[in-house]
């Protein structure tokens, strides 16, 4: 599976170039999946609905299933948080998984960033990251492209992935 991320401090613009890439990549007919990991607690289902009342009586997975969609939650319960790559796995396969985060990990990235932050790159340092998006002109040793320019952003990604 062809994976690529896009990275950044809080606020640098990830969330937003994730959407505009997802819309611009399947635009042009390519299927794709989004992995997004959160560093806090997180809850996608509702106290009292009965999903949420069979994960409080302790199952170790709820399966809520529409003719719309199937939504699987997976209690962790005290074990650690798995890997990417374990994650990825779980995955049907896609033209392309798109990552938000998991800044550590080995497969390429883009990082996003906005000077407006103060955030320092994290590109210097992190060879996989391949490329910037930035609201501001930069001097590296890779490309930047604007922030908002998803096509280009979006052509270099495929580009990279061989698609």
């Amino acid at each position: 599976m062809r994976v690529f991320g896009v990275v950044g401090w809080k606020n640098a613009g990830k969330t937003g170039l994730m959407e505009r890439l997802v819309t611009e990549i399947t635009g042009r007919g390519f299927t794709v999946s989004t992995v997004k990991h959160a560093h806090h607690n997180f809850d996608v289902d509702h106290e009292g609905k009965d999903s949420f009342r069979h994960r409080t009586a302790g199952a170790s997975q709820v399966l809520l299933a529409s003719r719309n969609r199937i939504a699987l939650m997976h209690e962790l319960r005290g074990a650690p948080e798995p890997p990417l790559v374990e994650l990825l796995a779980q995955l049907a396969p896609v033209d392309l998984v798109l990552v938000e985060g998991y800044k550590r990990d080995a497969h390429p990235k883009v990082e996003a960033h906005r000077a407006v932050t103060g955030n320092p790159l994290i590109a210097p340092e992190d060879p996989t990251i391949r490329a910037l998006a930035s609201d501001t002109p930069l001097a590296l040793d890779r490309p930047v492209f604007d922030l908002n320019d998803t096509v280009a952003i979006a052509d270099f990604i495929l580009a990279e992935v061989g698609l």
